[in-house]
């Protein structure tokens, strides 16, 4: 039976909400929250804001507390013309996070003030949400990317950025060491099939299958055409932990310049 809202509002009357029914854990990567928010809204295509003019934006929900009143709030948060916008939702009481935040969600399209993207009739997307993944994903400069970037300058090494490792091999790098002859290339889960968070689609599942598969495949040509002349190719996962991938790659490259990887900064 579903409490009422009367219930509900004295459940932290006398205790505060404890930190699993508002905050995230410590150091969740960003894939991870994305995934997060995914997963409470009902999917990607239903965390958006009709923004006008036939464009929507990406939203999520942000839980806070307020300690004066024991009341965890959730705020409705998107980007839109530069600048950050917010709107209030409503209290939540649930006993955890999840589901606060998929309370929240349903609160929020209740209300109106979220809505399920709408495919335009140009687009080959089969559904509100494969064109949320495709949507999501960008050719370069993608948010993992620029992560891993900044982790890798932190370390203290220097490279190139969307350049073929071989001229006349038509392959891109999105990372790319010349003189240590590394080439890193930041793969996103839904295109290159992740095994861990790749989910097939149900409608024109034969297409999507033969397009994923003949992007591991190129992958996996990719690998070996560099690797027979003499590349070391290293592939991140867009949901790995940038410092971490940063530390491998670190590694494989300090290796191959036959230095340690705590030496100098040295230039791709």
């Amino acid at each position: 039976m579903t409490e009422a809202p009367s219930d509900r509002q004295r459940r932290w009357n006398d205790q505060m909400p404890p930190d699993r029914a508002w905050k995230s854990r410590p150091g969740v990567n960003r894939a991870s929250r994305v995934a997060e928010q995914d997963r409470a809204a009902g999917g990607r295509h239903a965390r958006a804001v009709d923004i006008g003019d036939g464009r929507y934006a990406r939203a999520s929900i942000a839980l806070r507390l307020y300690r004066s009143t024991r009341r965890i709030r959730a705020y409705l948060r998107w980007s839109q013309d530069g600048g950050t916008r917010e709107k209030y939702v409503g209290e939540v009481d649930a006993a955890t996070r999840a589901a606060n935040l998929a309370l929240a969600w349903s609160m929020a399209h209740a209300a109106g003030q979220a809505t399920d993207e709408v495919v335009p009739p140009e687009s080959q997307a089969s559904s509100p949400a494969t064109r949320a993944v495709m949507v999501a994903n960008k050719g370069r400069d993608t948010k993992p990317e620029l992560l891993l970037r900044s982790a890798l300058h932190r370390k203290g090494l220097r490279y190139r950025v969307s350049v073929r490792p071989v001229r006349d091999l038509r392959r891109t790098a999105d990372v790319v060491f010349t003189k240590a002859r590394v080439a890193v290339f930041v793969d996103g889960c839904y295109w290159h099939g992740c095994p861990e968070h790749h989910r097939p689609a149900t409608k024109r599942a034969e297409f999507w299958q033969e397009k994923i598969a003949g992007n591991r495949a190129r992958d996996a040509d990719t690998n070996a055409s560099l690797s027979a002349q003499g590349w070391a190719v290293v592939r991140v996962w867009e949901h790995e932990d940038p410092e971490a991938a940063a530390d491998r790659i670190r590694g494989i490259v300090g290796s191959r310049l036959g230095e340690s990887s705590r030496t100098a900064p040295h230039r791709g």
